[in-house]
């Protein structure tokens, strides 16, 4: 059997196992086949796991997308945990839109979800610049129930003149769980991915901050309908 072959037989497998286990059947596959890790860990979107950025105290999302090798990039702080010297960060330009995005989706998280994480990692790329915005929230056991929303966004901005093509892909992975008397027992877990690509006006830095929220609105609307 080929690499490709591999990687595809494993990708299927996932799709047919429950979501909610899709992080340790992940770490199952890649002790059977430890060549597939880099390419699974880049394929697979998994539920998202919180860690508390030592520099700062504020908690932040971990993914594939700010992880080097066994360490990952706080968004605010711009440093790796554990401490690594020669970790890959963003130029000064996309890092301070990073800053910038970070701030305006940890304000947009608070009003909209009440509570949660969020966290935004930018890139660049060679005709422009690439990112991920995160969200998580887990709703407090109340008994024997409990759900976990978590959201993945990828982007890719490319720069045109005075405008800027917007390519995003965003997965939700949703888990409900409750034992209440008045339901039975039942145990949800599925995700959901949902691309879409635009075109926008940019006058400077900052639009681009507006702009992809703008587009990740469209997919929400679309993807809250959905789950509704």
């Amino acid at each position: 059997m080929t690499a490709a072959d591999q990687i595809d037989s494993a990708l299927d497998l996932l799709r047919r196992l429950d979501p909610k286990h899709t992080s340790k059947n992940v770490e199952r596959i890649c002790g059977l086949v430890p060549d597939l890790t880099e390419e699974l860990l880049e394929s697979v979107d998994q539920p998202l796991t919180t860690r508390r950025c030592k520099k700062t105290g504020r908690e932040y999302l971990l993914c594939d997308y700010n992880r080097d090798g066994d360490s990952y990039r706080s968004p605010w702080s711009n440093e790796f945990d554990p401490s690594i010297s020669d970790g890959t960060v963003p130029s000064e330009r996309v890092r301070k839109m990073e800053e910038m995005a970070n701030e305006a989706f940890d304000t947009y998280r608070d009003l909209y979800y009440e509570g949660g994480v969020s966290s935004v990692y930018f890139w660049n790329l060679d005709d422009g610049f690439a990112g991920c915005v995160l969200l998580k929230k887990a709703v407090s056991a109340t008994g024997k129930s409990k759900g976990v929303w978590d959201s993945i966004h990828v982007f890719e901005a490319v720069d045109r003149a005075r405008t800027a093509h917007y390519k995003l892909t965003s997965t939700v992975i949703l888990h409900l769980s409750t034992a209440a008397e008045s339901l039975g027992d039942m145990d949800l877990s599925g995700n959901m991915t949902r691309q879409i690509e635009q075109d926008m006006a940019v006058e400077d830095d900052k639009s681009h901050i507006v702009n992809i929220g703008r587009v990740g609105e469209v997919v929400r609307d679309a993807e809250g309908r959905t789950t509704r």
